[in-house]
């Protein structure tokens, strides 16, 4: 559950769009959109890209950590 609010969460503070994200990561918006409604997970790839992307720790977006 921690995943899709902390997804949102850096999107937002980004002022970006699902779309953005889906087009940055190369994945559906239906996809990513998954993932911020919780019905999905992202593979390893791209939960690599997404650390990437928002320039965050896979710890922090799993709950492991708070930063």
């Amino acid at each position: 559950m921690i995943l899709k609010e902390r997804l949102k969460e850096l999107r937002v503070e980004r002022g970006l769009k699902q779309k953005d994200v889906a087009e940055a990561l190369e994945i559906s918006v239906s996809c990513y959109g998954g993932y911020e409604q919780g019905y999905r997970e992202p593979d390893l790839k791209t939960l690599i890209k997404i650390c990437k992307l928002f320039e965050t720790s896979s710890d922090f977006l799993l709950g492991l950590s708070d930063y």
